[in-house]
């Protein structure tokens, strides 16, 4: 490399001396420079490269979600820009995506509690065939907190190479059987490479079309860091002085459409509560099903506090 760089200084005080060269008369001074200059950036590139023999580092484990008609809203896992919308299985299942789109899978749950794991490639026509193993799953209720573990073992269709599967089948947790579920598989090994993934059986729609949206990043911070009408510093403080997405950050919505007589239900959508989306406005707390209805309803209670209603009064009568 030193020995390059040598020749291309020398090459450049050639041409910058006193023009002797008849092959370069009549070439201004300003392209003379110009073309050794070329030449020394080329032998540098030159050099760069054949200096540069670090390998590259060993690619990271992807996390993998569910994107079809009965897709994550984008919480679990965790799994984000990779993802896209895929059309439903051939089978009736969910199309997963595994990495960043290098390979797929359709996962059917069954009645009685069946999960049948079909490994398809990065077309999802292509059946993939995998190293046979068994996986280790975690199930959890839709938007719950606890995770049981649960087995998918190999069971190889007909033309699978020996020694290698395309099905994968297990049984999630009695308990859960029939439920919305999640689904985490932590550990999947395809091709020397291991992947990640998470997806639900299903997310239950929300009751009204008309569903508020999530207000933008500033408009959010204004709404619930300044007080006004039935809002105050008060209720800040009381709810931790941060807003509703920071708050329930990592928390799944679960909208049931059906609340039962006795049920607190979202004052916003009149489907049923979750404790877990508390906000307190006017001292009291009240109950919703999503963050973004307690966005709404803040709206509300600061631009109409006198049309605020008591807590109590949003539960299910008949």
């Amino acid at each position: 490399m030193a020995r390059k760089l040598r020749l291309s200084n020398e090459l450049f005080n050639r041409t910058t001396t006193k023009n002797t060269n008849p092959l370069l008369k009549g070439i201004s001074m300003s392209r003379r420079v110009f073309i050794p200059m070329i030449a020394l950036f080329a032998f540098g590139a030159i050099a760069l490269t054949g200096c540069s023999d670090r390998p590259s580092g060993p690619p990271a484990i992807a996390q993998s979600g569910s994107q079809s008609v009965a897709a994550t809203n984008g919480t679990a896992s965790a799994a984000g820009d990779d993802q896209h919308a895929h059309k439903p299985g051939e089978h009736g299942g969910i199309i997963v995506t595994i990495g960043r789109d290098s390979y797929h899978a359709e996962a059917i749950f069954e009645q009685g509690g069946t999960l049948r794991l079909l490994m398809l490639g990065k077309d999802e026509a292509r059946v993939l065939e995998v190293e046979s193993q068994t996986f280790k799953g975690y199930a959890k209720s839709l938007g719950g907190a606890e995770s049981m573990p649960f087995e998918l073992a190999p069971v190889p269709q007909d033309g699978d190479v020996e020694g290698t599967t395309s099905q994968f089948v297990g049984q999630i947790p009695e308990s859960l059987a029939g439920q919305p579920v999640e689904v985490t598989i932590p550990s999947v090994r395809i091709k020397g490479e291991r992947f990640r993934l998470g997806f639900a059986s299903a997310i239950e729609p929300h009751a009204s079309d008309t569903m508020p949206a999530k207000v933008d990043d500033e408009e959010e911070v204004t709404l619930y860091l300044t007080p006004g009408g039935a809002y105050t510093e008060a209720d800040i403080n009381a709810n931790g002085g941060v807003t509703a997405s920071q708050k329930f950050k990592g928390i799944m919505s679960s909208h049931d459409m059906n609340p039962k007589p006795g049920d607190k239900i979202c004052p916003v959508t009149l489907t049923k509560a979750n404790s877990k989306f508390t906000w307190i406005v006017g001292g009291k707390p009240y109950e919703f099903c999503c963050p973004p209805c307690v966005d709404e309803f803040l709206k509300s209670a600061k631009q109409n506090p006198m049309a605020l209603k008591n807590p109590d009064e949003y539960v299910k009568t008949r």
